[in-house]
């Protein structure tokens, strides 16, 4: 009964902010206000305004995202596995979009596991929220985030992972502290982003990207975390996948 009440708080308070969005499944959901410290922007201004749009064209998305030709897609299967993801566990999948991932950890971690789809983009939420319905998943529950919190309960999450998602925080230190915060200790993030080389990487990636692996595994070290090593995919040609643990 509580647990119900609870639900639907969150339920109420996420239409309340997007006018539009409803959360799946019935797990509540805590949006805990963070106190972290004040941090400037350090992505373009603007990165995740398409996002925002309430009126997103989420087939387009669908189109771009789960597709062969895109790596990350394509190497889902072996990703999955580098995730290390166990039945009963909680997994968030941070900058969620279009919810394949989150799909597949549904999956993988069964009845007794959950899944946090977390993003900032309503209409992709929604997608997530539809979908999992027809589909009849009942372990995915969609949480919307803001530009400095992924907005999850402290020490709740076994495994946060992150897919071509980090070039996107726009307040990195905020966001890494969220996602801190919300991992039980010794629970793990991984992440997978762009290769930014410059003179190699695509012009898109250059002008996209804002860091290569080398800065984005020293913010995420200086954010209290313990790199573990990066995993070999060999599909990845411009990717990469990095593991880290809570220390």
């Amino acid at each position: 009964m509580l647990r119900n009440i609870f639900a639907r708080l969150a339920i109420v308070a996420a239409v309340a902010v997007t006018g539009s969005v409803a959360f799946a499944q019935t797990e509540p959901v805590v949006s805990p206000t963070d106190p972290v410290p004040q941090q400037d922007a350090t992505d373009p201004p603007g990165i995740n305004d398409r996002f925002l749009d309430l009126n997103l064209d989420v087939s387009e998305w669908i189109g771009r995202f789960e597709i062969e030709s895109r790596e990350v897609y394509a190497a889902r299967e072996r990703v999955l596995d580098a995730c290390g993801i166990q039945p009963g566990m909680t997994v968030a999948d941070v900058g969620a979009g279009t919810g394949f991932y989150s799909r597949l950890f549904a999956s993988t971690v069964g009845e007794s596991g959950w899944v946090y789809a977390v993003d900032i983009a309503p209409r992709f939420l929604e997608h997530i929220n539809t979908q999992s319905h027809e589909d009849k998943v009942e372990n995915i529950t969609g949480v919307l985030c803001s530009e400095r919190s992924i907005r999850l309960p402290p020490n709740s999450v076994d495994v946060i992972f992150t897919c071509d998602t980090y070039h996107h925080f726009e307040f990195p230190q905020q966001t890494l502290a969220s996602i801190h915060r919300a991992l039980k200790p010794g629970g793990r993030l991984i992440v997978i982003d762009f290769e930014r080389i410059p003179g190699k990487s695509r012009e898109f990636i250059i002008g996209h990207v804002r860091a290569g692996k080398e800065v984005v595994q020293k913010e995420i070290v200086d954010a209290g975390f313990r790199f573990v090593g990066e995993i070999n995919v060999p599909q990845f040609e411009e990717n990469y996948l990095l593991r880290f643990s809570k220390q």
